[in-house]
């Protein structure tokens, strides 16, 4: 797996499924907010499935 997920990328995604996980876990929201451990894994992994698919990098680095 090659990196695509960008520095600033990556930050969003771990702090926005983070917010997620914790307003599910307090039921501040539904069920649904669990779906937050998906932007926290491709931050993590810094690689998002999608990105492939429709040709998106947002990775300055080429060679990670």
């Amino acid at each position: 797996m090659k990196a695509n997920v960008g520095t600033l990328d990556r930050g969003l995604r771990i702090v926005g499924g983070l917010t997620l996980i914790a307003l599910a876990a307090t039921g501040q929201v539904g069920v649904w907010g669990w779906i937050g451990v998906v932007p926290v894994l491709t931050g993590v992994f810094r690689f998002c499935p999608a990105y492939p698919l429709i040709g998106m990098n947002t990775c300055a680095r080429k060679d990670l």
